[in-house]
């Protein structure tokens, strides 16, 4: 399983990191980053971070 990040369009507001850390972490520039692949245990809140996102710009594949 897959997530990713449109970066073009992430306002940096770190949603996607406070609702899945184990997957989404704030990187340097202020931006969301994906660290780590979706895994079984983090599916659920990665794509609770997917679906909280502002800006519509995280994708979660399985």
């Amino acid at each position: 399983m897959k997530a990713t990040i449109d970066r073009d369009g992430c306002i940096g507001c770190g949603v996607c990191a406070d609702t899945c850390p184990e997957v989404f972490r704030m990187a340097d520039d202020g931006l969301a980053e994906v660290y780590a692949e979706v895994t079984s245990a983090t599916l659920a809140s990665a794509r609770e971070a997917e679906e909280s996102c502002p800006v519509s710009v995280i994708t979660v594949e399985e």
